[in-house]
Parts: structure tokens; sequence; C-alpha cells
């Protein structure tokens, strides 16, 4: 067999199934047959031509699978085996990855430095939602999943889970802190329970869909404002007594919600931006306290490599977080162009989808 299906990127707004060539196998790759993975908000991103990628691309960078083949230098694997690979495959030697900051891999720069670098699936390299996937640095990327874990239980590590943390890890949040996370989608879910983890003491979630609150009470939110009927800036500033909070989280990627995390944080307060946005932000002047509040600002992409995917399917196992009750619906590969009409109209009260073969 020499061809596969994949969804291929065919231009703003379509997104299609269609036959391509499975990848030739390099000496420090790893061929992946794909055994589940999803679509994600930036694929949604691309489709809508908001984030550009060249045409006849494979789309998708969340892949649970059985490694199918494997380069000559590839060591302390073997073909055969359940892995999952990050969202973002850091090439492990660049200056940045030495520098600890992976996803902006500059692998081949002179400066070993690249602004999102890291997320080659379907940005810069074919991706996921395929029958199969080219895995580079299959030594730096690739994590074994523990035999006491399903494909759906580790489903959402490459993306949405680490993404989410991250949310939380990047703003620092301490013992004790109120965080605030504007949008429960996905990311928004993952980041709530992120701060949960990190010892927050009020955690407070915000969005429109009574079932997206319904969860985000789950992953570990204290307090859940629906922004359908209350202005989340004036119960936010209720609930913490006019102080505002420690953290505020922007998962979603619009100028209200940016604006409205700034709106609400305490002097000396952080804004954790995990937001795709797809126009310019623009600051308020009193929020921001005309630049002298002490606020930061912290922006952050997904984390990858094999050792954060360990980390994370580590905190399911050891049933810290249980993120399963994000696949609301499932289809098969064949039905891809199903799964985007759904995803990407937000019906049905979706969250995310495991594509299977």
């Amino acid at each position: 067999m020499t061809m596969m299906k994949a969804a291929i990127f065919v231009e703003p707004g379509r997104i299609v199934l269609d036959d391509k060539p499975i990848p030739d196998v390099g000496p420090q790759d790893a061929l992946l047959r794909v055994t589940t993975t999803t679509i994600c908000g930036t694929d949604i991103h691309i489709l809508k031509g908001e984030y550009p990628v060249e045409r006849g691309l494979t789309i998708g960078h969340e892949p649970v699978g059985v490694i199918e083949k494997l380069g000559s230098g590839v060591r302390g694997y073997s073909e055969g085996q359940r892995v999952i690979a990050g969202a973002i495959t850091p090439s492990g030697w660049s200056t940045a990855c030495l520098c600890g900051v992976g996803s902006q891999d500059g692998a081949g720069t002179a400066h070993g430095w690249k602004a999102m670098g890291g997320w080659k699936f379907g940005n810069t390299i074919d991706g996921c939602q395929a029958e199969y996937v080219l895995v580079p640095d299959a030594m730096a990327n690739l994590a074994p999943v523990p035999d006491s874990l399903s494909d759906e239980q580790v489903l959402m590590c490459p993306d949405i889970m680490s993404t989410g943390l991250s949310g939380a890890e990047s703003a620092g949040v301490r013992i004790g802190d109120t965080v605030a996370v504007f949008a429960q989608g996905p990311i928004g879910l993952c980041a709530t329970a992120g701060a949960k983890l990190s010892g927050a003491s009020m955690v407070i979630g915000v969005d429109r869909l009574a079932n997206r609150l319904a969860i985000s009470t789950k992953m570990g939110a204290d307090h859940v404002i629906d922004g359908s009927k209350v202005d989340p800036v004036e119960e936010i500033m209720r609930l913490t007594d006019g102080r505002g909070v420690d953290v505020a989280i922007e998962a979603l990627g619009t100028q209200q919600t940016f604006e409205a995390c700034l709106r609400v944080l305490r002097p000396g307060g952080t804004l954790s931006s995990l937001g795709v946005y797809s126009t310019d932000l623009t600051i308020p002047l009193g929020p921001f306290a005309a630049g002298l509040g002490d606020h930061k600002i912290v922006t952050t992409l997904c984390p990858g490599g094999k050792e954060r995917m360990r980390r994370l399917m580590a905190l399911i196992a050891a049933r810290r977080v249980d993120l399963e009750a994000m696949v609301t619906h499932r289809f098969k590969l064949d039905d891809i162009e199903a799964a985007y009409e759904l995803f990407g109209h937000q019906r049905d009260g979706v969250l995310k989808v495991a594509i299977t073969p």
C-alpha cells in the first residue's frame, strides 16, 4: 500500500478527504499509523483562511497512534508501540530548545529561534488527520502511552491539555491565588483544571453556554458566570470584593475577552493569553493604568516534546485530572468533512470530536 486517506486544505472554506502518498521515513523520523485524532479550533482558523497554510497540506496536530516504521537512526522505540506526539514537535537541539522554549524552535536558522517554529504538524508539514503521519525528530517527540490508558484518555495531551495547563503555568499561579478563566471551550476548561492543580483557592469560569459551564465545575471552577446573563467583569469584581483577580486567563482569542481579562486584574496581576487572534488587539488605557499598574501580559504556545507528554499522561494515570468528558462526538475518518461542519459551527453541544480510522 502506497496511498492513504488524508484531510487536505484546498482553499479557504474547503478541507476535503482525499488520497495522498504515505510519507517516506527519514533517519530521524517515525511513521505513525493514526488510531485517534481530533479537530482543533486552530484548524477552524485554517479552514476559514484566518491562518494561512499551503494548499494541499494535510491538517491536524493531535495524534495518538502506533509506530508503523522507524527511521534508521531512531533508538529506544519499537514498531507496533503505542505512542503520542505533541502538537509541537521541537527538534531538541536548536538554541530555542536548549533555552527551554521548544515551541519557538528555530532549527536550521542562523540564530536558532523562529516564532511558532515548533508547530509543524498541519502548519509547515503534513498533519495528523490522516491514516498515517510522519513524526520528525522522533526521539525528541514520541511518548509511549501506558497500557492502562485508552486513546480517548490521552487524546487531549498533544495540544488542548498542554496548552490549557500552560496558561496557569506561564502565569505563575500560586497557592491561594484567585484566577478567572474567560471562555470554557476545550482550552479554557483545561486552563481551569490547571489553575486548580496549581493551588488556586478560587477559580472562576466564564462562558455563555450552560453545558460548558457545567463541565467547568467538574474541572475545578468554584464559581461559574454565564456571560449571556450578567456582565462578567462586574460579577468578578463583586466576587472579589472589588480587589480583582491575581491571574486572568484569556482562552478564546477576541478583543472582548482580552479586554475583560485586563479589567478584572488587580494591580500587579498577570494576564495569561492562550488565544489565537485574527485581528489587532487594543489595550484600554484605564484598566492598563496608563502602563503603570505593574501588570504582566504573557503569551504561550502549547509546550511539546516527549517529556511534556509523559508528564501530562502521568497526571491522567494518577487521576489528578479527567478530560474524557470533553469528547462529545465521534466520527470515522471517512466522515471528517461532516465532523468539520459540526465542529466549525459548534452545533449539538460539541466540545471535541474523536476521529478514528
